[in-house]
């Protein structure tokens, strides 16, 4: 990890958000990422215990742990902005070991400026959303 605050994996991805010349083009590389989320969760898939509670659009995660016992980070969104942060969060966490995960802080996201370009219940409803990955990764590491 670089710094304990992401993993180097994520690094160019910062290095992509930091190259955009404004907000608009970030949100332009957010919805690149929301077509191509390496573990989307199916509509039919989302419920209430699922949901993230205070986010502006309806976004669902499923935490779990795959064969070889590491992280793996399924969500869905309406909307492509959170769709693409969920994106990014998932090629974060996913692969990692669950007590990586639990360590892991939001900061990535300013890093890449993109907190800035949020507005407050967007940014409110990611860092719900990172929370709930954090602290279901913090019980999938006591298993």
């Amino acid at each position: 990890m670089e710094g304990a605050s992401w993993p180097t994996h994520l690094t160019p991805i910062i290095e992509e958000f930091k190259d955009c010349f404004d907000s608009m083009e970030r949100y332009e590389l957010l919805f690149e990422y929301a077509k191509k989320h390496p573990s989307s969760l199916p509509i039919e898939e989302w419920n209430d215990k699922n949901q993230i509670l205070g986010c502006q659009s309806r976004a669902h995660v499923k935490c779990s742990l795959d064969e070889n016992g590491l992280f793996l980070l399924r969500a869905g969104a309406d909307a492509q902005i959170v769709q693409g942060l969920m994106s990014i969060t998932a090629i974060t966490v996913n692969g990692m070991l669950p007590i990586e995960v639990a360590k892991l802080t939001p900061e990535f996201v300013k890093e890449m400026g993109l907190k800035s370009s949020l507005t407050p219940s967007r940014a409110n409803g990611f860092l719900n959303m990172f929370n709930r990955v954090v602290s279901e990764a913090e019980v999938l590491s006591e298993r």
